[in-house]
């Protein structure tokens, strides 16, 4: 939901559940190849234009010149491509797990090594983890080699392969109790097991996104805003009380990003205590602080227009279904593929989904589930995002000498940071868009003038 960055969480079984590991709201910004397009949307939200009688004109809202065109289209297909032969290569390798019986070998080592089953079930899914973890650092290696090649990142190997370790040490710490308790949940309550974990995924949810703001130091350097944005801390105040998200100067902060990047990006994450905005220093003093407090303004609609509890409840709803769908096919797996794969006759319990072995199934299960379920889930967001937008663009009325130009601006200085190619394929948009694209984005903004002729905005009246 914000403006991007990249770091991963380490509740990994509810990320994997929800079809966002590693790679929680984080791989590119809101405005960058994780974007969405939904011109249906923007056209309901769309109030009377300004001079409705002009014709179109010829050239995009969003545009790039020729080279960075070039490279925006070449960049752009090797993200897509990392992307879904990534989430494709998960699934096979799970099952190559299942298939090629290492995951029931694991759990055998796990067993010779200890006695104590809670002690079993920390070993093999910590060892669960960092098998995966290698399984698509491929990827990811590549994604960062391409990241250097078109100059969209700047960070050295040696800090990539820190923060990836950083990243797989919080899923070790974190992730491995989690996926232990769901385990034991599935053990305790075998028939109805599914229910039980939709439960306790619940407050975890809600407890990611709490804690995020206090992982993120991990990973990245923070200071106040106001220790040498001052003048920007005063304008985004404006807009804070305006917008009434009441964040106070205190809780502004300045990222040290361009040690890693040349991208841009700002945002508000956390909720209740630790929200807060953070702007990158690649962003303040690169370009206007205008364009900033849009951006500013567009965080700020998440919260005003509940987006986190809407996606709260949306999430608890959907996996409720899900979960209970992945635990019939689960269950279906086991009884087909349990004997070869040897999941039957475990010490664990009489079902053979309640070894950890037979936990892999329920795994490659929901991934499954999460992988079909990508185009809706991205729609779903490109909604709350284009709200976003709209919210955004009217929180600056009156505070930016013009709102439809700054919005432009900014969606283009975003979109040309990050290579984002200006006319994505429909499919890709469909499949992997979880934000629309900057093209869609720009074009609304540019003809988005609702107090034209003695109109009003959608979420403000002046």
């Amino acid at each position: 939901m914000t403006f991007a960055r990249r770091w991963p969480l380490a509740f990994c079984f509810i990320l994997l559940l929800t079809g966002l590991a590693p790679r929680l709201r984080a791989a590119l910004p809101a405005t960058a190849p994780s974007a969405q397009a939904p011109a249906a949307q923007a056209a309901q939200a769309q109030p009377a234009q300004s001079q409705p009688a002009a014709p179109q004109p010829a050239a995009q809202a969003y545009s790039l010149p020729p080279d960075r065109l070039a490279k925006a289209i070449a960049l752009s297909r090797i993200r897509n491509i990392l992307d879904i032969a990534g989430s494709l290569w998960g699934l096979v390798f799970l099952w190559l797990l299942l298939a090629t019986r290492a995951a029931a070998g694991l759990e055998a080592w796990a067993r010779r090594i200890s006695r104590h089953r809670w002690v079993q079930g920390l070993l093999f899914f910590a060892a669960f983890l960092i098998i995966t973890t290698l399984a698509s650092l491929p990827f990811d290696i590549i994604g960062h080699h391409f990241g250097r090649s078109y100059g969209i990142s700047v960070q050295g190997w040696g800090s990539w392969l820190g923060d990836q370790s950083k990243a797989l040490g919080l899923s070790l710490l974190l992730g491995a109790p989690i996926l232990l308790l769901f385990n034991w949940i599935v053990r305790r309550w075998p028939r109805r097991y599914w229910l039980g974990i939709w439960v306790a995924t619940l407050p975890l949810l809600a407890l990611g996104i709490f804690v995020s703001p206090l992982l993120e130091p991990i990973f990245n350097k923070f200071e106040p805003l106001a220790k040498n944005n001052s003048a920007l801390v005063a304008e985004l105040e404006k807009v804070a009380a305006r917008t009434g998200t009441n964040i106070p100067p205190e809780r502004m902060f300045l990222m040290k990003a361009s040690i890693k990047t040349n991208g841009l990006n700002a945002y508000v994450n956390g909720i209740g205590a630790t929200k807060r905005i953070v702007v990158w220093d690649t962003t303040a003093g690169r370009i206007p602080n205008d364009e900033v407090l849009f951006i500013f303004g567009h965080e700020s609609g998440h919260y005003v227009l509940h987006h986190i509890p809407k996606m709260l409840a949306g999430m608890a709803v959907a996996l409720f279904f899900v979960y209970w769908a992945c635990a019939g096919f689960a269950a279906w797996l086991a009884r087909r593929f349990g004997a070869l794969w040897r999941l039957q006759g475990q010490e664990d319990g009489p079902a053979p989904l309640s070894s950890r072995a037979g936990f892999v199934v329920l795994l490659f299960a929901i991934s499954v589930a999460g992988f079909l379920l990508t185009p809706a889930s991205n729609a779903f967001s490109r909604h709350f995002e284009h709200q976003a937008d709209v919210y955004g663009q009217e929180a600056i009325h009156g505070i930016v000498a013009d709102p439809q130009k700054t919005a432009v601006a900014a969606f283009n200085a975003l979109g040309e940071a990050w290579l984002e190619d200006p006319n994505p394929s429909p499919f890709i948009e469909f499949w992997l868009y979880n934000h629309p694209s900057v093209q869609t984005r720009a074009s609304f903004a540019a003809h988005y003038d609702p107090w034209a002729n003695g109109g009003r905005g959608q979420f403000f009246d002046k």
